[in-house]
């Protein structure tokens, strides 16, 4: 069965089975209702009808008289007079009122519902001038009476129950309809990503989690879109960066082996040959330490790190590399600021971002730090001619370099060391001229 028709299902049953147990309560309780109210009434018409009497003396001296008065006013009653134990007067079956007398109803002072065989009757008793006489007025409406006005009552309870039901079956076709129908269109994209259909993918209209959930696999679309578009384009620029020494190695090893390069040329082909296998070593290792990063989560060993420290120890090493490149790298900051990562990674990450800003720098670099309650800022700017706006957005993904870029692997590195610990790290153009890298760790508060 079908959610949408489970949903209905059970939201039709559940308001079924209420408005049924609320039609037995009321059904129940009506006829209590019924009698209790007419028992007023009886007393209330009991109570006038005796004062009027009362104040009328010729119906006190005339039984026909009363007879005749009480008969007009379309009642059902008996006339009884204790004093002589008979009864004088009544509207009902004799056989009715001789059963009322046997079973000692006329002896009994108090009100209520008097029974015979099927007939029920509610009964009010009302004595006439108490002080003088035993007359007694007994007013009875039968209980059949008030029955029809409880059947009455009840099929306009049903009248309402039939109704109910057939508004809440809609009510509830509609809102298992909005629930489900987010859910069944959800199920239609679920299935584009498992075809990897990713440029198929649609936005679901839909509102609370289900709306939620409804972005998050969207998302999740896009993100493996974007995941497969960067494991392409990691294995062609990956083919195409091995490829090239292996071809040059290749070419020198094939000329000296078959006697077209010799002497002088020899010589120069070997330099070639172990300069292109050291840098296909540097690519490797680079390739490697970052497929460890993002796949060996558990590979950092997290500490306490004086990140101050480490930033001067970053300068000291670049300083050389700085020299040569006539750039002077300068970093001032005395402050002790702590955060949680690993040293040697740490340590990498800010090397191969100050490389590359000595690398594309005119004269010099600038390091800062600056912090807030909770983080930690390292900017990293350079006076060089900025980055190109087509490859600033993707200058962390893998082998996307400059113009003078190496591997095309350090800030991808890079990025990924900070993002293990919590950090991350932005670039944009200056204004004025070159480009600024900020990298964000969180702070430990000491």
């Amino acid at each position: 069965m079908r959610l949408q028709s489970r949903l209905n299902l059970a939201f039709t049953s559940l308001v079924l089975i209420v408005l049924a147990v609320g039609s037995l309560v009321i059904y129940s309780l009506i006829l209590d209702l019924l009698v209790k109210n007419e028992e007023t009434q009886l007393e209330q018409k009991g109570e006038l009808l005796v004062q009027f009497l009362e104040d009328n003396a010729k119906y006190n001296n005339s039984v026909d008289e009363l007879e005749k008065f009480l008969s007009e006013q379309n009642l059902q009653f008996i006339v009884y007079d204790q004093a002589s134990d008979q009864i004088l007067m009544s509207t009902l079956n004799l056989n009715i009122v001789e059963g009322f007398y046997n079973q000692g109803y006329f002896d009994e002072a108090s009100d209520g519902l008097w029974e015979y065989t099927d007939s029920k009757f509610v009964v009010s008793k009302k004595r006439i001038n108490a002080d003088q006489s035993g007359l007694e007025l007994i007013l009875l409406t039968p209980l059949t009476d008030l029955q029809v006005v409880q059947q009455s009552f009840i099929s306009r309870i049903a009248l309402v129950f039939i109704i109910g039901s057939i508004v809440a079956i809609l009510l509830s076709y509609f809102v298992t309809g909005k629930l489900v129908t987010p859910l069944e269109r959800l199920k239609v994209e679920v299935k584009k990503i498992e075809r990897r259909e990713f440029k198929d993918l649609k936005e679901i209209k839909a509102s609370g989690e289900i709306k939620e959930v409804a972005l998050s696999v969207h998302e999740m679309g896009l993100e493996l879109q974007r995941y497969i578009d960067s494991q392409q384009t990691f294995f062609q620029n990956a083919s195409h960066e091995l490829k090239t020494p292996l071809m040059t190695i290749q070419g020198y090893a094939e000329g000296i082996r078959d006697g077209v390069f010799t002497g002088e040329d020899e010589e120069v082909g070997l330099n070639v040959i172990a300069s292109e296998v050291n840098r296909l070593k540097v690519l490797i290792n680079e390739m490697t330490l970052l497929a460890k990063l993002d796949s060996e989560k558990n590979d950092y060993e997290q500490e306490n790190i004086d990140l101050n420290d480490l930033i001067q120890k970053a300068v000291d090493r670049v300083r050389p590399y700085a020299v040569e490149q006539s750039v002077v790298i300068d970093y001032t900051h005395d402050k002790r600021v702590s955060v949680f990562g690993d040293e040697d990674k740490i340590l990498r990450a800010l090397l191969n971002v100050m490389m590359n800003g000595v690398r594309y720098a005119s004269t010099h670099v600038d390091v800062k730090m600056t912090e807030t309650k909770e983080q930690v800022f390292i900017a990293i700017t350079d006076d060089g001619t900025g980055i190109d706006e087509a490859i600033r957005p993707y200058l962390f993904h893998r082998f996307v370099k400059g113009k003078t870029g190496d591997t095309g692997l350090g800030l991808a590195i890079s990025r990924a060391i900070i993002e293990q610990t919590g950090g991350y790290i932005t670039v944009h153009n200056r204004e004025d001229a070159g480009a600024e890298f900020t990298l964000v760790f969180n702070k430990i508060n000491e």
